[in-house]
């Protein structure tokens, strides 16, 4: 069967949360350890990111990867 035979339309479309949060690591290299360190941050800004529950602290990595790697480019 191929891919176009699949029929995928009782399958809801992902919402845009939803894409955000899927990861996906087949065949991508390894992670780079995390390393544990105390930070200081607004009391508001931590406080919003725990209101989103589980995983804020990935959330959180995530977008300093994000701006670290948009300012990398730059150098």
């Amino acid at each position: 069967m191929s891919d176009e035979d699949i029929d995928t339309s009782d399958l809801p479309e992902p919402t845009p949360e939803q894409f955000a949060r899927a990861i996906a690591r087949k065949g991508l290299k390894p992670l780079p350890l995390k390393q544990q360190v105390t930070l200081r941050i607004d009391a508001d800004v931590l406080q919003w990111f725990k209101d989103q529950r589980k995983g804020y602290q990935s959330r959180i990595n995530a977008l300093l990867r994000a701006y670290m790697e948009a300012h990398r480019s730059r150098e």
